[in-house]
């Protein structure tokens, strides 16, 4: 699966739709790709608010458990309660049905330092990450 044009990127292998408010927020297809089979996912809290780079929320499979961080800064206003059911939709559609969390940001300057799409694909090219 192509990574969207639209999406920025963390290292960490998040990925956040600012292009409408609230942001979207989930990880890419690489990260589910690597975890494998997604068994559970503990969902943030709506109303917390979050630094970039802050812990929101954990995606267990049957091979790791790993932590999701915030994109940005925000307070989150939407968990994906799907996922509490159907931690797989994370594997069947990543950028789709398988968002984790939505947040209003608190500004869209800290956007410029992650990474794009070309950057992320090329970073994870080989599998490497």
């Amino acid at each position: 699966m192509s990574n969207p044009e639209n999406l920025k990127f963390l290292e960490s292998h998040e990925w956040i739709d600012a292009s409408h408010e609230p942001a979207v927020c989930g990880i890419s297809d690489f990260a589910q790709q690597q975890l494998t089979d997604i068994v559970f996912v503990e969902l943030p809290e709506p109303g917390k608010k979050v630094a970039k780079g802050d812990r929101v929320a954990v995606v267990e499979s049957v091979k790791s458990v790993s932590d999701i961080y915030a994109p940005a800064s925000g307070e989150i206003v939407e968990a994906n309660t799907a996922l509490s059911d159907s931690p797989e939709l994370i594997n069947g559609d990543a950028f789709g049905k398988g968002w984790i969390f939505k947040i209003k940001l608190s500004g869209t300057e800290e956007l410029n330092s992650l990474l794009s799409k070309q950057e992320y694909d090329a970073a994870t090219a080989g599998g490497a990450h």
